[in-house]
């Protein structure tokens, strides 16, 4: 299946405004910075006057089979007050990772042109055993970071 640019372009924009906007009915009090040069797409004020920051990565049901939760050539050091928002259209899950924990959980790419560079992959594949085929799953290990709702911010 080919994937359009005006669609992949316009994906993560499109699933930061909607996460954004379910904060928003949480009762968060969310501010988008006009440029995204810090790997910043919200920052949140919460109810004691103190400020965290947001990074959102998303994919979409589109992408390679395999794939739908690998978030990968994430550049960061770890951030105090810093979270990762991780989202899969396709397996309709959320991660909510504070800066230290997705450090202590990530890879880090030790050759090659993303060398230095953080990736996450909170699924994996297997052989359906009725079926045959390949089958996209979650991994348990990460169900810890699992995420109905944004009450890890309030």
């Amino acid at each position: 299946m080919s994937i359009s640019f005006r669609h992949t372009a316009g994906f993560g924009k499109r699933m930061e405004y909607y996460l954004i906007g379910k904060m928003l009915m949480e009762n968060l009090d969310c501010y988008t910075p006009l440029v995204d040069d810090h790997g910043v797409d919200c920052v949140i004020k919460k109810a004691d006057g103190t400020f965290i920051e947001i990074q959102i990565k998303a994919r979409s049901a589109v992408v390679n089979d395999g794939d739908a939760a690998l978030f990968s050539c994430i550049e960061h050091e770890l951030t105090p007050n810093f979270y990762f928002v991780f989202y899969s259209e396709r397996l309709k899950s959320m991660w909510i990772m504070s800066s230290e924990e997705f450090l202590s959980e990530c890879v880090t790419n030790k050759t090659g042109k993303n060398i230095g560079k953080r990736s996450i992959w909170f699924n994996g594949n297997r052989k359906n055993p009725k079926t045959g085929k390949k089958q996209e799953y979650r991994k348990e290990k990460y169900d810890k970071y699992l995420a109905k709702d944004f009450s890890r911010f309030h």
